[in-house]
């Protein structure tokens, strides 16, 4: 979707917050205008209090439906579990604040530090072990292979521990400074603690890298009390918000009968109208759906996310001209959106009527100008120049698209084809020999490290 629209990139993941470690993986990254536009807003007054520039740092939304959220340097990933599990938006502002924490204590590189430091020792006892074993001492070998692991899990433990902590702590800084009350950030603690329960998960300090759930609520609940914002009330237009997303999060990832346990008919709130939107959609079931829009749109009729998720709906069920009269107006609303922008081009482009490809490319144009780093925009684009029968376009459209989805020898390709036909010194050649270059420096990289 893009209205919940997914796609594949490398979010390194290593700063993790109220659940265990997160490896370095590919995630699967949810893009949703009205879901990263709820974000920025939450996430802008806790960036001010950390000194922090809210245009130079992004959270997105992770598919993965376990409790958990991440950073890495800039970014901010936030598991649609967290969002799922949380019961408002102070708890999701919480999460955000402790992984500020991490962005702010630099704590992405310091976590490189600690697994290097940990790789050395283990080598270190590696080598030491296997000498000792050709020498002949085989038990003191084993002794020194086994002591060296434990040793450098052991550092890396309370390493990570430390770095958790007082991320903990300055998430709460974050939170005063802000005038936002830290009753969120204890009852998301207290949430993760009842499913560890409930789980029957059992930790300790010393093998866990995570402070134990009870003691970081005990040392966060006397800062808390005691904060002049304590008593503040959540933010109703905000949480609202996020009751929306939550609803429409819901519905795109549980199966529709979970969906309708936990949104019946009965219930005729906004949200639950939304959450049963994609219920009956799923269940193949579009005028249930467009019943559902439609009561919201009689009462919202210029909400943009209202209409973006009735057009991409009727898309999806094949209804492409249908789709096209609440894109459009979803961007006459929002004409400086890009996941809204894309979505009415895909509409576009979908129709295969050849009279509107010039709009569609001016609008895909536009998306990727707002928002470079969407693979699905420039495959949209690039069909588009493909249509009109301009292959060097189309090359520097799958250029792009390839580096982003980290195909690199297709996107050197790509470049190549596009620098063969592109007028010579135009922006256009020059974005083409620019990825040519930067692609043949990764590729030569990879080589070198033995992955070429």
């Amino acid at each position: 979707m893009t209205v919940l629209h997914l796609i594949i990139r490398l979010c390194t993941i290593i700063a993790c917050a109220f659940a265990t470690t997160l490896p370095a993986r590919a995630q699967s990254v949810l893009r949703d205008a009205e879901t990263e536009a709820l974000f920025k807003d939450a996430i802008k007054p806790i960036l001010v209090a950390a000194k922090i520039d809210p245009k130079s740092a992004q959270v997105v939304l992770l598919s993965d439906t376990d409790i958990n959220a991440g950073t890495s340097f800039q970014d901010i990933g936030i598991n649609a579990g967290t969002i799922l599990a949380a019961d408002d938006i102070n708890q999701v502002i919480g999460v955000m604040a402790h992984e500020t924490g991490h962005m702010a204590g630099g704590h992405s590189s310091l976590r490189d530090g600690i697994t290097k430091g940990a790789t050395g020792i283990s080598l270190l006892s590696l080598v030491l072990g296997a000498a000792a074993v050709a020498a002949g001492a085989g038990d003191l070998g084993i002794a020194l292979i086994t002591g060296g692991q434990t040793a450098a899990y052991n550092d890396a433990l309370i390493s990570s521990q430390i770095v958790e902590s007082q991320a903990d702590q300055a998430g709460m800084s974050y939170l005063n400074k802000a005038g936002i009350s830290g009753k969120g950030y204890i009852a998301f603690f207290e949430k993760l603690q009842s499913q560890e329960y409930r789980n029957a998960v059992t930790r300790d300090a010393f093998s866990t890298d995570h402070p134990l759930t009870t003691d970081r609520i005990a040392s966060l609940q006397e800062r808390v009390q005691k904060s002049p914002a304590f008593n503040t009330p959540i933010d109703p237009t905000l949480n609202d918000r996020f009751l929306r997303i939550k609803a429409k999060l819901a519905g795109f990832i549980f199966e529709p009968e979970r969906t309708f346990n936990l949104y019946p008919e009965k219930d005729q709130s906004d949200q639950a109208h939304y959450a049963r939107a994609y219920a009956w959609h799923k269940s193949s079931q579009p005028e249930k759906s467009k019943a559902e829009l439609n009561w919201l749109l009689t009462r919202y009729p210029k909400d943009p996310y209202y209409l973006e998720t009735k057009g991409q709906l009727l898309m999806e069920g094949g209804l492409v001209q249908e789709a096209l009269q609440p894109l459009r107006t979803a961007v006459q609303i929002k004409p400086d959106d890009p996941l809204i922008l894309m979505e009415f081009g895909q509409a576009l482009v979908a129709t295969e009527d050849t009279t509107v490809l010039v709009e569609a490319r001016k609008v895909l144009e536009k998306s990727v100008r707002l928002d470079p780093d969407d693979p699905f925009a420039w495959l949209q684009l690039g069909t588009v120049y493909d249509k009109l029968g301009d292959t060097p376009r189309t090359a520097l459209a799958s250029a792009e698209r390839y580096r982003l989805t980290g195909e690199l020898r297709r996107a050197l390709g790509s470049a190549k084809t596009a620098l063969a036909g592109l007028p010579r010194e135009s922006p256009e050649w020059i974005r083409a020999q620019d990825i040519q270059v930067l692609t043949e420096e990764e590729l030569k990289k990879k080589k070198r490290r033995g992955r070429g």
